[in-house]
């Protein structure tokens, strides 16, 4: 059977920058994706667009969908939005169970989302904390329960854009070094930040050496880093 990825994000362009790359070769491997955003990051993500003479929100709106969908499926995934607004993202309990529902339906083997802390974006720590409980709820916390559960997927966060002040620690390094292309290309359907791109090419790079490094592979051109949250349950060493 296919692994199925489920990847939770607040804004509609986060998964490419952050985890574009692990998308691509989840796909590449014969697996499953799905992307989730909370919001379209219509308010406090898409600066560019709001350049333009006589820009609404619905227009932005239909925008990011477009760049979404495009990226998503240049990766291999598809993708759907909540549209519960940004800046500040709010997740009350009808968004909640709407969340738990698409876990429980995907039942994936491996969920991605932000890190729990943020400084610098306040809808990020609000995804984070909206996925964990959604996820706790689909799964039962791994035990039986009155309603339908899932297995407990394995929980990983993507890199942050100021990682040293997130409290993140990454602890997983995914060479994306067979799939680079098609996250450029994913990452290059975003007009709506554009100058993002630069910035995530260098941290591939950075994390490629990191992994390089790690592991002893010279083949290592780009990488992405995670952080696992669950311990790694194993039948052998």
């Amino acid at each position: 059977m296919s692994r199925s990825l489920l990847v939770i994000s607040a804004h509609a362009a986060d998964f490419v920058w952050r985890a574009g790359g692990a998308i691509a070769t989840f796909a590449a491997a014969g697996g499953v994706a799905r992307v989730v955003a909370l919001s379209y990051g219509e308010r406090g993500e898409s600066g560019e667009l709001w350049k333009e003479p006589g820009q609404t929100e619905e227009k932005v709106k239909q925008i990011r969908h477009r760049e979404a969908s495009q990226a998503a499926a240049i990766l291999g995934a598809r993708f759907e939005c909540l549209d519960l607004g940004d800046y500040p993202l709010e997740v009350d309990r009808a968004a909640l169970e709407r969340l738990t529902a698409i876990i429980v339906e995907t039942a994936p083997d491996l969920i991605l989302t932000h890190a729990q802390q943020d400084p610098f974006n306040p809808d990020h720590p609000v995804a984070y904390a909206a996925t964990e409980r959604a996820r706790q709820l689909a799964s039962g916390s791994g035990v039986a329960s009155a309603f339908r559960t899932v297995r407990p997927p394995e929980l990983l966060l993507f890199e942050p854009h100021q990682p040293e002040l997130c409290g993140f620690v990454p602890n997983v390094f995914l060479d994306i070094t067979p799939v680079w292309e098609k996250k450029q290309q994913a990452m290059a359907v975003f007009a709506s930040q554009s100058y993002l791109r630069q910035y995530y090419s260098e941290r591939a790079a950075h994390r490629a050496n990191h992994a390089r490094r790690i592991a002893g592979y010279k083949d290592i051109e780009r990488a992405e880093a995670f952080q696992r949250v669950l311990p790694q349950v194993v039948r052998s060493l």
